[in-house]
C-alpha cells in the first residue's frame, strides 16, 4: 500500500486495501439526486474524543483504553485527534516535550498499536521542529505492527484572535509543514490534514482528485467559539465535495484554565450524511464506530462524476470589472 505525498518521491509501503475493480452503468439524472443504496460495510473505523492535558501519562492511558475499546468492537483502525499526547498550560509548554518520530513517547504508542492490533491515526505530535523554538504538529499513521507508515506536518497553522475567545498563535512555537500527504489504510487511503487546515479546500481538492484518497482526516482541537459556529457545516462540506467519507477526532472540555475544545467527533459519508458523532463535548470521551464502504463510495462518485468534470481553473483567464 503505497505512502503518496505530493512534491516527494513514491516511498513503497505493504499492500493492505482491497482493489476496486472499475465498473461501468448507466444512472439516470433522477437516480443522480438520490443517494445510492447502502451496501453492508467492508471496514468498521473508530473515531476517538478525549481532554488532553499536561500529563503525559494520563493522556497515554486515555489513548489506550479507546484503543481497546475499539479492537473490542472489530475496528482495524481508530482516530485521535490533535494534541492526543500532550496539551500544556501555556503554547510553548508543548517545547519541553518535542521529541522525533523514533522517540520514546511516539514508541509507547507505536506499541499500543502492536499489543492491539489496531491501526492508530495519531492526529498531532510535538514532533522535533526545525530549531529550539518551533516543533511541528504531526499527524502520524502507525500499523497494527506498530510500524509508521506515513507522517503529515501540519501546513497550515493557526494564528487567530477568537472574538470572546483565547488569542492562538500557532506559528510562535510552531513551523509549518511542506508536502501533502496520502497514505493506504485497512479502510482505504487516506488524506492525512490536521485541525485548521479544514478551512483550506484546495488541500482537500488535490488529496481526492490528484491523490486518490477516500478518507479525509480531521483531527482537531477547535475552540468552542468556532466550533459551534463552523466545526459540522466545513466538516459536511468537505464530505460533500470531494465525495469522500470525512472522519474529524476532536479535544473535548477543558483542558487548563486558558483552553477549552468542542469536541464533537464525527464520521460522514461521501454524500454528507453523519454516520455516528459524539455529541457530549464535556463528558463524552469515547469512541463513535461507522462502516467504511469503499463500494458506496464507488456509487456516489459514478451517480454525479465530478472528477470528469471538472476543469482546470487555473488556467482561465480571470478579470474583474471595477465599478
Amino acid at each position: 500500500a503505497p505512502l503518496l505525498r505530493s512534491g516527494a518521491p513514491l516511498v513503497r509501503a505493504r499492500a493492505s486495501t482491497r482493489l476496486l475493480s472499475s465498473r461501468t452503468r448507466t444512472v439516470t439524472r433522477a437516480a443522480a439526486m438520490e443517494p445510492p443504496p447502502k451496501r453492508a460495510g467492508v471496514s468498521k473505523a473508530a473515531v476517538g474524543q478525549m481532554r488532553a492535558t499536561n500529563d503525559l501519562e494520563a493522556n497515554f492511558e486515555t489513548c489506550s483504553t479507546l484503543a481497546r475499546a475499539a479492537a473490542s468492537q472489530g475496528c482495524s483502525i481508530l482516530f485521535l485527534p490533535e494534541c492526543f499526547a500532550y496539551i500544556g498550560m501555556a503554547g510553548n509548554d508543548a517545547l519541553a516535550v518535542m521529541e522525533p518520530l523514533d522517540g520514546p513517547l511516539m514508541a509507547r504508542y507505536k506499541q499500543l498499536a502492536k499489543d492491539t492490533g489496531v491501526w492508530l491515526s495519531l492526529g498531532g505530535f510535538p514532533e522535533t521542529g526545525p530549531d529550539a523554538d518551533h516543533r511541528y504538529n504531526t499527524h502520524v499513521l502507525v500499523d497494527s505492527d506498530g510500524d509508521v507508515r506515513a507522517s503529515y506536518r501540519k501546513i497550515h497553522l493557526f494564528d487567530v484572535d477568537i472574538p470572546n475567545g483565547p488569542v492562538l498563535m500557532e506559528s510562535k512555537t510552531a513551523s509549518p509543514g511542506d508536502a501533502i500527504v496520502a497514505a493506504d489504510s485497512p479502510i482505504g487511503r487516506l488524506g492525512m490534514t490536521v485541525c485548521y487546515d479544514l478551512r483550506f479546500p484546495e488541500l482537500y481538492s488535490r488529496l481526492r482528485h490528484e491523490m486518490g484518497a477516500h478518507i479525509m482526516l480531521v483531527p482537531s482541537a477547535f475552540t468552542k467559539p468556532t466550533g459551534e459556529a463552523h466545526w459540522e457545516v466545513l466538516l459536511r462540506a468537505r464530505a460533500i465535495e470531494t465525495q469522500s467519507y470525512v472522519i474529524a477526532a476532536a479535544q473535548a472540555g477543558v483542558h487548563s484554565e486558558k483552553r477549552d475544545s468542542y469536541g464533537h467527533a464525527i464520521i460522514i459519508d461521501p454524500w454528507g450524511k453523519v454516520l455516528a458523532k459524539l455529541e457530549d463535548p464535556d463528558n463524552g470521551i469515547g469512541i463513535a464506530t461507522a462502516d467504511i464502504d469503499l463500494g458506496y463510495l464507488e456509487d456516489v462518485r459514478e451517480r454525479i462524476p465530478v472528477d470528469k468534470h471538472r476543469r482546470k481553473l487555473e488556467t482561465f483567464k480571470a478579470t474583474v470589472e471595477k465599478g
